[in-house]
């Protein structure tokens, strides 16, 4: 994986990036400016369509003409051409002089096997059922609940425990973005100061694993309700860091192991409204050692202004699927406080997510 930018390289990037977005759109009359982003449903539909049918790994090797790579992905060469060619347009995937297709690099990120892949997060978007669920987004807003629930007869949880094929699809787009977070958060905060860390609902323990070999002298528990059929021990061995780790099967409104100095909860916070929010937190606080931390990985949405931040997408997923919320710095004040917890500051990354350092008080 290449060297990470700083954060402050990264933001200075974003803000640039925003400025000539908004100076372009300024360019255009109004209503074709507002056309073009109302239309970008449907380059997720094509990202959608070259993700499945697996374009780029068909291009790993070099370029094709459309028609050899149209029978090596099973499509129609003129239709497939024509994804093509709007892809192209976006900076995913090339023409070259001699006609034929090449990767790009966001055409690569589109690879399985690519170090930071975004094949799976780009099935997510356009598959069906996402799709469908976004039909319910007007009575969203209308209602301020979310209408997941109401549409399907279950919750967005269940749902996808009842809808197993989906359910894989679902989680393998977020392991797809939760995988870009983890070498950015390890980079920008310094997890040898603890003696123990405690990875709540961490998954398959990619994340702890980072952090465990950024702080040879910690330990680890990694917590999990799926954590013995979930690929973890498996995973931990292979990183070297199982020898460091204990498992434990916990659930989310479960009491959490106790005494450990650091308790980190990944996209977990922001999933849920703030009754079901200060449970956890506060099973935090009932677990945590004296002056022991809170560590919130979320994305954080900037107090002020109006620039592009992938929070503000994010946060009206959650409003659609189970009422949660992308939150400010002054509203994890707030809410960290009601658990018996003070904010002590929010520590940026090169990725969207930032780390909530909290201190029980």
């Amino acid at each position: 994986m290449p060297a990470l930018p700083s954060p402050e390289v990264v933001r200075a990037t974003e803000r640039t990036r925003a400025g000539l977005q908004r100076q372009v759109r300024e360019l255009a009359p109004a209503p074709f400016a507002l056309l073009e982003l109302a239309m970008g449903s449907m380059v997720t539909q094509a990202l959608y369509a070259a993700a499945e049918l697996r374009v780029a790994e068909a291009l790993r090797d070099g370029p094709l003409p459309v028609e050899d790579l149209a029978a090596r992905v099973g499509a129609d060469a003129e239709a497939l051409g024509r994804v093509l060619r709007l892809l192209a347009s976006q900076g995913v995937f090339a023409r070259e002089d001699d006609g034929r297709w090449a990767l790009t690099p966001m055409a690569d990120a589109l690879r399985a096997d690519h170090p930071v892949t975004m094949r799976d997060v780009c099935v997510l978007m356009g598959h069906p059922t996402h799709w469908d669920d976004w039909n319910g987004f007007l009575e969203a807003v209308r209602t301020g609940e979310p209408s997941l629930p109401k549409r399907r007869g279950m919750g967005a949880f269940e749902y996808l425990t009842r809808n197993p094929e989906y359910g894989a699809v679902f989680i393998g787009g977020m392991g797809n973005m939760s995988a870009a977070e983890t070498a950015p958060v390890v980079a920008a905060y310094d997890f040898s100061r603890f003696g123990t860390v405690v990875d709540f609902c961490g998954g398959d323990g990619a994340l702890l694993a980072g952090v465990l070999e950024s702080a040879p002298d910690a330990k680890g528990v990694l917590s999990d309700p799926r954590v013995a059929g979930n690929g973890a021990a498996r995973l931990l061995e292979e990183r070297g860091v199982a020898d460091r780790v204990t498992l434990a099967d916990g659930d989310l409104f479960d009491p959490m192991p106790s005494g450990a100095d650091a308790y980190v909860l990944k996209h977990i916070v922001h999933d849920w409204p703030e009754e079901q929010a200060l449970r956890i937190l506060r099973n935090v606080r009932a677990a945590v050692k004296p002056g022991g931390k809170l560590l919130l990985v979320e994305m954080v949405v900037p107090e002020d202004g109006d620039e592009p931040h992938s929070g503000k997408l994010v946060d009206l997923w959650l409003l659609l699927l189970v009422g949660g919320k992308e939150r400010t710095r002054s509203q994890y004040a707030e809410l960290v406080a009601k658990a018996g917890f003070r904010l002590e500051r929010v520590v940026e990354t090169a990725a969207a997510v930032s780390v909530v350092e909290a201190v029980a008080v």
